[in-house]
């Protein structure tokens, strides 16, 4: 009987058992074994240029988004970056004593990880997870979005060859051939736990499953360049985040607040790197060709997502320049009044004009209660008084300054942010974890609690420098 005339339930318990019993064998791996094993995944497949080459062309012919040499550059820079950051991190037995306290932490495998893969990052992201996961001695079952998922079962396959050369089971790593809905919900049911990145929708059943869940805000970057701001670094940057794979990744620019003392330089700026401004038909035209079903709903026409200009502008029936590489719209309505204010997943960026710090921050948050709330926004300024400001006041996990967002959310070597494929955005973007999503969320901790000499404080001690009131 082929796999799909099983019933997704008995299907997915199937691939269960079998994650099972080879995480059971990795639960006995020491120290050594994991630390080997996920050097061996990076080295064997991200360090091979000529395989990575042959992943990016394989994933850019099946699923059509983005572009080749951005998906070379994720798995070789993103890859290169999380092995990195998880090289030298103990996951095995005693990880960390805290005698003053009498605590000891002892790290532990979660199980069998039920990832969802999205269409966007097919050959990036299970080569992440795989060296997360290894290093914590799990078990991962991906389920990918169906317009991904032969570039998906060709990564999973050179993980599972780099299992069989390294002595470590294969089935520490199992891709379902032929996803569908039902196979996805019944292995968010039956996993230990849920590493959903992807569509909202998927995201909420992901949390509605039962099963415990670290899910993904949407994606809507919001950028500010301020009157201090290097209007040509910014400009520069801006388009380098947003043409980024086509714009295929959550954190890609999709709007830029320019201070109105320098918003007719900044506009210059942008043309000089290619970005066109369009008229107000033009606008409508655009936005008809992105939002084909307003005002039913808001949902972005899978033709322009991650897509050239040059196809855009046909499916809109607009003429531009020759070599336009961004196209930029006007906007003063935020929120709900405008889809132009969320996000678009293509190479579409609107322009707001602030008054003010003040005004910049009123237009993100308006925005972001929209769309996009909790990811991510950015300033490109020389004031720490604005960056420290838009901080306090947005209700976002990650600020970037004067920095490339789509670069840098994800971990870039140079700022601190850790690398990964999946960003928490808090509660404000309905998750549960506000920072990316690295190796300590594929592990348990248990902890050792010894007594300790009795560090009661005195209450003049307890309440020393407050000052009750009569």
């Amino acid at each position: 009987m082929s796999q799909d005339q099983l019933d997704p339930a008995v299907y997915i318990s199937e691939l269960i058992d079998r994650a099972r019993k080879a995480q059971k064998i990795a639960e006995g791996f020491s120290q050594k074994k994991v630390d080997e094993l996920a050097a061996a995944i990076t080295w064997e497949i991200v360090a091979n240029d000529d395989l990575v080459k042959e992943l990016a062309e394989f994933s850019f012919d099946e699923c059509r988004l983005g572009d080749i040499p951005s998906k070379i550059a994720k798995v070789s820079v993103k890859c290169r970056g999380v092995y990195y950051d998880v090289k030298n991190v103990k996951t095995v037995g005693i990880v960390e004593e805290i005698p003053e306290r009498g605590l000891t932490r002892i790290t532990k495998p979660v199980g069998v990880i039920g990832s969802l893969v999205p269409s966007t990052q097919s050959e990036m992201h299970p080569l992440i997870q795989a060296i997360f996961a290894v290093k914590a001695r799990d078990g991962v079952i991906f389920s990918p979005h169906p317009r991904g998922k032969l570039t998906a079962l060709k990564t999973v396959a050179l993980i599972r060859a780099v299992m069989k050369k390294y002595d470590a089971p294969e089935d520490l790593f199992i891709c379902i051939e032929n996803p569908s809905i039902p196979k996805t919900n019944e292995l968010m049911k039956q996993c230990d736990l849920i590493m959903a990145t992807g569509g909202q929708p998927m995201v909420h059943a992901a949390y509605s499953s039962g099963t415990p869940a670290y899910g993904v805000g949407a994606g809507n970057a919001i950028i500010v360049v301020d009157k201090t701001a290097d209007l040509a670094d910014a400009a520069s940057k801006i388009l380098a985040s947003k043409a980024f794979d086509l714009a295929a990744g959550c954190s890609c620019d999709n709007s830029v607040v320019i201070d109105e003392s320098v918003y007719e330089d900044m506009m210059t700026e942008f043309k000089n790197v290619g970005a066109h401004l369009l008229q107000s038909d033009e606008k409508e035209k655009l936005k008809k060709a992105i939002w084909p079903n307003l005002p039913n709903d808001h949902m972005i026409n899978r033709d322009v997502v991650a897509s050239p200009v040059s196809n855009i502008v046909k499916l809109a029936g607009l003429d531009v320049p020759e070599g336009t590489t961004l196209l930029l719209v006007s906007e003063d309505k935020t929120g709900e009044a405008s889809p132009f204010s969320g996000e678009k997943m293509s190479l579409v960026t609107t322009i707001y004009k602030s008054k003010n710090i003040d005004d910049a921050i009123r237009i993100i948050n308006e925005n972001h209660e929209y769309s996009g709330a909790g990811h991510s926004a950015g300033i490109f300024s020389k004031t720490s008084e604005n960056v420290e400001k838009l901080a306090i006041e947005t209700f976002t996990t990650r600020i970037v300054v004067n920095q490339s967002q789509a670069a840098t959310n994800t971990g870039s070597w140079t700022s601190g942010m850790p690398f990964t494929s999946s960003l928490g955005c808090g509660t404000w973007g309905g998750n549960i974890a506000s920072e990316n999503i690295v190796l300590k969320h594929y592990m348990n901790n248990t902890w050792v609690i010894r007594e300790t000499p009795n560090r009661k404080p005195t209450d003049e001690e307890l309440f020393s420098g407050f000052t009750p009131r009569g």
